[in-house]
């Protein structure tokens, strides 16, 4: 068992995030606050106070046994990073965003969010409102079949989205192993090193559950009204999607315009709000990739905000899924 003094994972691309971003001072934000890891490195390089922020209480549980020591340096706050600005007390010198499911979640079976853990199909941050359950078992097979090909890049979709409304006509399905097993059963078994076959399912139906991705886009608005000029951006993302979403917003906002895919018309230039750091996002090396395999798909996007005001941004140029999820539909 993890000792409660001690973040139970190790912060993913925490050590670029620092030397780039470095000196560490002042009020920062850590929006996916976790099992802490962020939030104790700032804290521990230099940052006079970090305000955590999370929708799952047990996070913010634990928090308050291993942030004891820390005192009011750290403010924690029971929330979703989507609305980050108005956790803060004033202008914020940097946000560091950790996007995706946390190992913390993965490792208890009864919030499920793993395939290789049996449990209830939950996949809920925030232990509230629509689960995984509740979606497979209610929505249309058109709907489930977008979801898991928008939002996991699964190419069978259309075969798996069959498959659950078979299995579902025969029973409910109410376990993270029934529906492993049925994706699994429609794709060819994986070679040796390959992920497993119910991967993009389980994350497509994760992002549907959390409304991850419209929660991405009011989370990079709201970094962009909380910083100050001259306040840091960091943005952890952990598959091609959200990484997407998050250059495809920067370089938006860094006023270089251009398409969100080769058939969308040009985006209007716009004053830029931010200066990018890294044009290229930056990913683990050889070391981190040894002491954390968790790093092996992160990508880092770092960016500097600017004097220009805070606006909405165009969310047509984003490149966004179009999936309206509605009970039975």
């Amino acid at each position: 068992m993890q000792d409660a003094a001690s973040p139970p994972h190790i912060p993913v691309l925490i050590a670029p995030i620092l030397a780039h971003l470095g000196p560490i001072r002042g009020v920062w934000l850590d929006g996916t606050l976790g099992a802490g890891g962020y939030a104790r490195a700032l804290l521990e390089a230099g940052a006079d106070q970090v305000i955590g922020v999370d929708r799952d209480p047990l996070a913010l549980a634990m928090a308050r046994d291993w942030g004891a020591g820390f005192g009011a340096r750290l403010r924690l706050v029971e929330g979703n990073f989507a609305a980050l600005d108005r956790h803060a007390d004033g202008p914020l010198d940097g946000v560091v965003l950790d996007l995706g499911v946390s190992s913390m979640q993965l490792d208890q079976p009864e919030r499920g969010f793993s395939f290789t853990r049996d449990g209830p199909l939950d996949m809920r941050m925030a232990q509230a409102g629509r689960s995984a359950r509740d979606l497979v078992n209610e929505a249309s097979e058109t709907t489930l079949a977008d979801i898991i090909y928008h939002y996991g890049e699964e190419r069978a979709s259309r075969r798996i989205a069959r498959a659950i409304l078979r299995a579902r006509t025969d029973a409910p399905i109410e376990t993270t192993f029934q529906l492993a097993a049925i994706v699994s059963a429609c794709l060819p078994r994986p070679k040796p090193g390959q992920s497993h076959p119910a991967t993009r399912s389980f994350q497509a139906l994760r992002i549907a559950v959390n409304a991850e991705f419209d929660a991405l886009v009011d989370g990079l608005e709201a970094a962009e009204r909380a910083l100050r000029p001259g306040g840091k951006l960091a943005v952890v993302s952990f598959h091609s999607l959200e990484d997407r979403i998050v250059k495809r917003f920067l370089t938006l906002r860094a006023g270089q315009g251009g398409r969100a895919n080769r058939y969308a018309p040009d985006t209007p230039q716009d004053a830029p709000r931010f200066r990018l750091i890294e044009k290229r996002g930056i990913t683990a090396d050889a070391q981190e990739l040894a002491a954390n395999p968790r790093a092996r798909s992160a990508r880092l996007r770092l960016a500097e905000r600017l004097e220009t005001p805070a606006a909405p941004v165009d969310r047509a140029g984003l490149g966004l899924p179009d999936i309206t999820l509605k009970p039975g539909g």
